[in-house]
């Protein structure tokens, strides 16, 4: 009796380590992708995009207010990139992210508002925005494979 006892004992500790560690790891993985969500918003907020193509998978897509704009890299060179170069200041408020791990995947919706001060005449633009993002887990590092955003006055 004092045997099966034992086992069950063993067996329920050893259920609640594994659940207890599986736990943590979810909880890690979307701290994880937060980081990457926002090294791409801290690079925008900075007007710097260098090196962010580390944080997209090499085919991935970006859709923005119902435009496909390609590759990151594309989107890159021919949209965010050059836009950058007109903006004085671009600063988030109210950023909040909500994220569910599914494996090695990945799903985050954003919420934020942000104002983009142009350098030609300090007009502020304000503007409320959402994105949705699917992220990939590659060699241990959490990548963006679709990110799709819109926005609009608020």
């Amino acid at each position: 009796m004092k045997t099966q006892i034992m086992k069950y004992f063993v067996m329920s500790i050893f259920v609640f380590a594994f659940t207890l560690s599986f736990g943590q790891n979810a909880i890690g993985d979307k701290e994880a992708v937060a980081k990457t969500l926002d090294g791409y918003n801290k690079a925008l907020e900075r007007l710097d995009v260098k090196g962010t193509e580390k944080l997209f998978t090499e085919k991935s897509v970006v859709i923005e207010s119902g435009s496909v704009e390609g590759t990151y890299q594309e989107y890159l060179a021919h949209h965010i990139g050059p836009e950058l170069d007109d903006f004085k200041s671009f600063q988030f408020e109210n950023y909040k992210v909500d994220v569910t791990i599914t494996g090695d995947y990945a799903f985050a919706m954003e919420t934020y508002h942000y104002t983009i001060v142009l350098k030609k005449d300090d007009k502020e633009v304000k503007r409320k925005g959402v994105a949705t993002s699917f992220l990939k887990k590659e060699n241990g590092m959490w990548k963006i494979v679709n990110m799709h955003n819109s926005s609009r006055k608020p």
